[in-house]
């Protein structure tokens, strides 16, 4: 089964000591996805014409260019532009939507049409958007049959609010009403008491800039803010060098 083929990356995401181990299961994701597009995959003429017809998101071209192979880079950039020159040119001939009787066009022209479709696609975004379903299904799959993932999954440190809502809603689709009233009860438990204990450190680090607190504990606050982002925005920083 394919839940079974990611029961281990999923126990591991769980095991860690994260603010959301999907935000980890995610990013493992993009980083492989990224290794795979900037490895000798981009040489291969079935990839080649995946990113020339669907480049790549601005989050991903700026992780790509971090990357070392820059002439890889060149490649794929030098022949996705070589399409999207020729497939604007032959949209520019097309002649553009009259207007309407109110000024406003009726309908959208084929150059319009090119470069929305362009902005909302990415070759990297879709090397991870056909695996990452797997791996929350393997989260209900576990949570039907490992008494050892409850456990886990209801210690840990919670969510994001992204995922939160994300486990909220396929919970109804993959668990039965017995299994999905079980699980929200842990996952709404699980969440709020975690994301209060962040937003807590978040409070305790904006009060240790009062002169009145200079000399008491940090606690928990020093990276209070990377860890409130995880929550909030689904995003986990590098610290500032």
């Amino acid at each position: 089964m394919a839940e079974q083929l990611f029961t281990i990356p999923v126990n591991d995401a769980f095991s860690e000591d994260t603010e959301c181990p999907i935000c980890s299961i995610y990013k493992k994701l993009e980083n492989d996805a990224i290794e795979f597009t900037m490895g000798p995959s981009y040489m291969e003429d079935d990839n080649r014409e995946m990113t020339d017809r669907l480049g790549f998101c601005a989050p991903h071209i700026r992780m790509m260019y971090t990357n070392k192979n820059r002439l890889g880079l060149a490649l794929m950039l030098n022949t996705h532009m070589n399409k999207v020159i020729g497939d604007l040119e032959k949209a520019a001939k097309s002649p553009a939507p009259k207007k309407s009787l109110f000024g406003t066009a009726k309908e959208k022209s084929e150059v319009e049409e090119y470069v929305e479709k362009l902005n909302d696609s990415c070759f990297v975004c879709d090397r991870i958007d056909k695996n990452y379903p797997r791996y929350i299904n393997t989260i209900f799959h576990l949570w039907k049959k490992e008494e050892s993932f409850r456990e886990k999954f209801s210690s840990g440190k919670g969510f994001c609010i992204e995922h939160y809502k994300e486990l909220y809603s396929l919970g109804r689709k993959e668990l039965n009403d017995r299994q999905y009233a079980e699980f929200l009860e842990v996952l709404n438990k699980v969440f709020f008491e975690n994301i209060k204990r962040v937003n807590g450190d978040v409070s305790w680090f904006i009060d240790k800039y009062d002169y009145r607190n200079k000399d008491a504990d940090w606690k928990n606050s020093r990276d209070a803010i990377p860890r409130a982002v995880i929550k909030v925005n689904s995003e986990m920083l590098e610290d500032p060098k």
